[in-house]
């Protein structure tokens, strides 16, 4: 029941990945009132109406998703060892208070058209729900399966990957019920979400478990320690001077800079790329199958590197991730969408592989008592990507096209640069080592008091 239990949160805070649904209709707000058009609203055909004087740009609302992903590495960096402490049902519960609290004033946000309510709110408050609902079953999973931990991480890591396929239609299905001649029912459907991902989140809350101590399931035989697995234990506060800590934060922040920055451009890349050949409807739908991709490559790709090791894994990630990247300009230079498509199926599986592998990363090199606080802290990396990646793939792109370079083709220096980016971080994951014995706690030893933590 444990993977259950942290799908139930995972289901639901990964909406975040779908939040652009929201961007067309709250960018007519006033629109609704101002100059509604014969018959209502049509959602479908919002994007072909102008906005009424004082209502919100798109650029505006960019920064709700951007702010909630840098509020989730923050949260998990500073909450990581409350969470460690307080256990998985706790960090449940808190989160789904946060994230519904979230959506509640938001929809007062959108009721009065405040766009600072929705900042803080979703933004900040959600954020923080967010940021200890991704880390609260980590721990807690790597305990249960000791002998697959890259597989059950995976299975509720794939969660938050997946999570958007069934928020979107979602989020359409109750503004259309709730949008009338004169309004955008953006507000009620913030509502709705808020009471139902609160419901939902507190039944994971209710029915996950910690195992006893030592707890191994039936017929488990410990493997033997190797190079790059210990069988000892780091404490979180020493996790973070040691080079490993530092080294997998820039495979991560690297992997994840690469991915987000073209994932909030898929659709619009691939109709610029090939305009003749995909269709709104068409790129719709290829967004669909990244989705379905990133959260298919958590589950596979975490379960994989428990048979081929993480490193490996990773390497995998950072060279056939880098090919494919100076690869995807020429597929639309020969206008091939298929070859276009196939590559960044297997892009986007690689970058939500990269979030499910990197827990059991962390537990090979620091071992499984403080590996809830340490994932958090290496989530930061996740918060710097969030806003380093869009920004690049945004602004080269605008740089590009102002500058005279056909749509079709403004990508390509970006591909080529996130390529680069990989490139650096194979060589980061190559020069991974284990942990100096030296930084390991004893067998007997307590938990350091902060006045007794060194700083180095």
């Amino acid at each position: 029941m444990m993977p259950p239990a942290a799908l139930c949160v995972h289901l639901c805070i990964g909406q975040c990945y779908a939040f652009s649904v929201f961007n067309i209709p709250m960018t007519k707000l006033l629109g609704i009132s101002a100059a509604p058009p014969p018959g209502g609203w049509n959602l479908d055909k919002l994007a072909t109406i102008p906005s009424a004087p004082g209502d919100w740009t798109l650029p505006e609302l960019g920064w709700i998703f951007s702010i909630a992903i840098f509020v989730l590495g923050m949260a998990a960096a500073s909450l990581g060892r409350w969470v460690e402490q307080s256990g998985p049902r706790a960090a449940m519960f808190t989160a789904a208070l946060c994230w519904s609290c979230g959506f509640f004033i938001s929809a007062l946000g959108a009721f009065v058209h405040n766009i600072w309510l929705i900042y803080f709110g979703y933004g900040v408050i959600g954020g923080i729900g967010l940021g200890i609902g991704y880390i609260s079953p980590v721990s807690t999973l790597v305990k249960w399966f000791p002998d697959r931990p890259g597989m059950a991480t995976g299975m509720a890591i794939m969660g938050f990957g997946g999570a958007a396929l069934i928020a979107s239609p979602l989020s359409v299905w109750l503004m259309r019920i709730f949008t009338t001649q004169n309004h955008i029912g953006v507000a009620e459907t913030f509502l709705v979400m808020g009471v139902v991902y609160l419901l939902y989140m507190m039944v994971g809350a209710w029915i996950v478990r910690i195992p006893p101590a030592d707890w191994k399931p039936s017929g488990f035989v410990a493997s033997k320690a190797s190079a790059l697995i210990t069988d000892r234990h780091v404490f979180v506060y020493t996790a973070l001077k040691t080079p490993q800590f530092w080294l997998i934060w820039w495979i991560l922040c690297l992997n994840v800079t690469a991915g987000i920055g073209v994932l909030g451009q898929a659709s619009a890349m691939s109709q610029e790329m090939f305009p003749n050949h995909v269709s709104t409807v068409a790129a719709a739908g290829f967004v669909g199958l990244m989705s379905l991709f990133n959260m298919g490559g958590r589950f596979f790709w975490s379960s994989v590197s428990d048979l081929i090791g993480r490193r490996n894994t990773y390497t995998i990630f950072f060279v056939l991730g880098a090919l494919l990247y100076a690869f995807v300009p020429m597929t639309g230079e020969i206008g091939n969408v298929v070859l276009f498509v196939l590559s960044y199926a297997l892009i986007f599986s690689m970058y939500g592989g990269g979030f499910a592998t990197v827990p059991a990363y962390l537990k090979d090199m620091f071992g499984t008592r403080f590996i809830g606080a340490i994932h958090g802290m290496l989530l930061t990396a996740w918060s710097v990507a969030g806003i380093a990646g869009p920004v690049l793939v945004n602004y080269l792109r605008e740089y590009n096209v102002t500058h005279g370079v056909p749509k079709a083709e403004s990508y390509n220096s970006t591909m080529y640069i996130m390529a680069g980016f990989l490139l650096v971080g194979f060589f980061c994951n190559l020069f991974v080592r284990p942990v100096h014995e030296r930084h390991h706690m004893a067998a007997d030893e307590s938990v350091p008091k902060p006045a007794e933590v060194q700083v180095e």
